[in-house]
């Protein structure tokens, strides 16, 4: 279980991965074995290699407190497979755990006390992080236990916790529906996003953040112009209202409303607002990374800032070129893509989002009769994300299409044939 050094030499032991990434994260190896649950001496035998990590659950809990993916610690080797057979399976816990109104009670036989405030926290950040990496399994998998335990701490608390449970909720409802909405639940996840609006109790910048999936799950239901407005109300709501001088995280998520408003917009063709929430939204992107200092009070001190959503000028450029594409203009919408994923920071996105970007324009190059340009997106997506391509229902549609166009390449052959497509 290694993976190569940043050289991209020979790889490293696990062990001294962990060390590496626990001393980035300036965690002693007693800091770091209290949080893992573990002994100061079974730390320092991991790291020097005398213990081996045989146990999923300890990988899992040693990487959610590294913040990475069970995959990123182990070594991009030893990527795991799993079936997009069990996603179906996945899907009916998430939906029964959305479903759930009731919330146990002391005396009834399914209730156990919610872990503390700390231990949620740390499982909704390392669910954000294996989301972020496209891990979607993972996700899948810690989601309908996660609602439940963030649920139970938010019915729990109505003390000094009760802001950062709600944060929590809301964070993890946000995630189940932006994943939903990538595997073709859009109504599951407009309900889980429904959910994050509720949790958000008023909250202008909780609402906030939940409406961008709202936004989402209800442009993948076809109510474009709902998702319009319910995206730039909560960037409306945003309190102060952003303006490129107020602070950097205010701007940066009125920024990713303004975006998801002009991607509803342009697909029932109203170019004037889809180009004036884009012209908005790059203005925001373009202000001076320095601004006004955040007031303590804006955010509770329990919460885990997983609100980082990664906004920028580069996001704008991106999202430009669908919006160009979904107004008729194909070709020039690729030359926006190729712009903008030619600048160094396009790497430093995070996997899930470039791998959706390139599934989004593969669409758009079939839409400019390239099918071939379509699977080299397709297969550059699967590079860096292979659960975005062989778990979302999008990526098929596109595969497909590409696939049964005519002669394909080899290996557009070889991943339609790992997706069980046929020409027929």
């Amino acid at each position: 279980m290694t993976g190569r050094n940043q050289r991209g030499g020979a790889e490293l032991p696990v062990g001294r991965r962990i060390a590496r990434l626990r001393a980035r994260r300036g965690m002693t190896q007693q800091i770091f074995a209290s949080r893992v649950g573990r002994s100061k001496s079974w730390v320092d035998k991991v790291e020097r290699g005398l213990r081996t990590l045989d146990r999923l659950s300890v990988i899992e809990t040693v990487a959610g407190v590294l913040g990475v993916t069970p995959e990123v610690l182990l070594g991009k080797g030893t990527r795991r497979g799993e079936p997009a057979a069990a996603v179906p399976e996945a899907i009916a816990r998430m939906r029964a755990a959305l479903a759930s109104y009731h919330v146990a009670e002391p005396g009834d036989p399914d209730w156990r006390p919610p872990p503390p405030l700390g231990e949620i926290e740390r499982q909704v950040a390392y669910a954000w992080t294996a989301y972020r990496h496209a891990d979607h399994h993972q996700v899948l998998r810690m989601l309908p236990d996660l609602l439940g335990d963030a649920r139970r701490a938010g019915e729990a608390g109505g003390a000094p916790g009760a802001a950062g449970a709600a944060e929590l909720l809301v964070g993890a409802y946000r995630l189940a529906a932006q994943l939903l909405v990538k595997l073709g639940e859009p109504s599951l996840a407009w309900l889980a996003a429904d959910r994050a609006m509720a949790a958000a109790a008023g909250d202008p910048r909780r609402a906030a953040l939940a409406a961008v999936p709202l936004a989402q799950a209800l442009r993948a239901l076809g109510q474009s112009r709902l998702a319009m407005t319910a995206a730039t109300v909560a960037a409306r709501r945003l309190s102060p209202p952003p303006t490129v001088d107020h602070p950097p995280r205010h701007r940066a998520l009125a920024g990713t409303l303004l975006v998801e408003a002009a991607l509803a917009a342009a697909t029932y063709r109203d170019h004037a607002a889809a180009r004036d929430l884009l012209a908005h939204a790059t203005r925001l992107a373009e202000a001076p990374a320095t601004g006004p200092a955040e007031p303590q009070a804006a955010r509770p001190a329990e919460a885990h800032d997983t609100d980082d959503i990664g906004y920028g000028p580069l996001v704008v450029e991106l999202a430009r070129a669908l919006v160009t594409a979904e107004l008729g203009d194909a070709p020039q919408a690729i030359t926006i893509h190729t712009r903008a994923t030619g600048q160094d920071d396009w790497q430093r996105l995070p996997a899930e989002q470039r791998a959706a970007h390139l599934i989004g324009m593969a669409r758009v190059h079939l839409d400019a009769a390239d099918p071939r340009a379509a699977g080299r997106a397709l297969l550059t997506a699967d590079r860096i994300a292979p659960a975005e391509t062989r778990l979302r229902p999008a990526a098929r549609t596109v595969l497909t299409a590409v696939f049964r166009d005519g002669p394909a390449a080899a290996d557009v052959a070889r991943l339609a044939a790992t997706l069980g497509l046929t020409r027929g």
